[in-house]
């Protein structure tokens, strides 16, 4: 193996993985529906009043059968949007149970605790299992297309600062799948409203989450055009 002696080109400008997120009704699918080539992954039946490249998929068999498809015709997209991934992690509960019930101690789960939740676990344990579900398949999904934008919802919550409570627009994942989610994320963006503009910030303040690496979105507040976004 050659080591390299000198600096080596960015081999692409455009993020690959995105996650947006915003207040309901602010106009996300809509937005998604106006970017050319990306079809929308319909996870809570959210696209009926817009025209788009759609498809729905209510559980992870059927997203699983819409993964398939894409990857039979060879991938014909060059964007895709999962809309939203609060839904697909609500959805991979039951995959969560799943896999800890394919382990020595939660073999018996069902049998002990019918109709029971993962989480139910004591201390949090069922979270683990929840992030592992998560994982597996925000993977598969990074695999049906060059860009993958991920959908989500908009979380307040209070954090204290200065010995004051103050309100924060955060991504509505749990906890550390939230974290990882976002480390693995090329951009973040919140979407809001100014007027009639659909605005998009990925500047990192301390009372929003986002954030970007790649340097044209670093720190940017602008309005939401795709030709800015994905510029190669």
């Amino acid at each position: 193996m050659k080591l390299p002696t000198q600096k080596v080109k960015a081999s692409r400008k455009s993020p690959k993985n995105m996650i947006i997120y915003g207040p309901p009704k602010i106009g996300k699918t809509t937005v998604l529906s106006q970017l050319d080539d990306c079809l929308i992954i319909d996870l809570e039946d959210g696209s009926d009043m817009v025209d788009a490249l759609k498809v729905k998929a209510n559980s992870l068999k059927e997203l699983q059968a819409v993964g398939t498809a894409i990857m039979k015709e060879g991938r014909p997209y060059k964007y895709i949007a999962i809309d939203t991934i609060s839904k697909l992690e609500e959805m991979c509960e039951s995959y969560a149970k799943h896999i800890y019930m394919k382990t020595p101690m939660g073999k018996n789960f069902n049998q002990k605790y019918p109709g029971m939740s993962v989480l139910s676990l004591p201390n949090g344990g069922g979270y683990l299992y929840l992030r592992i579900a998560f994982k597996k398949w925000i993977d598969k999904l990074n695999k049906l297309a060059d860009h993958i934008i991920l959908v989500g919802h908009l979380k307040d919550k209070m954090l204290e600062k200065k010995g004051k409570e103050v309100a924060v627009k955060d991504l509505d994942l749990t906890g550390k799948i939230k974290q990882i989610t976002c480390a693995n994320a090329d951009a973040v963006g919140y979407i809001y409203r100014e007027g009639e503009e659909t605005m998009v910030s990925f500047d990192s303040l301390d009372d929003i989450t986002a954030g970007s690496r790649c340097a044209h979105l670093k720190g940017q507040t602008m309005p939401l055009k795709w030709s800015e976004i994905f510029i190669d």
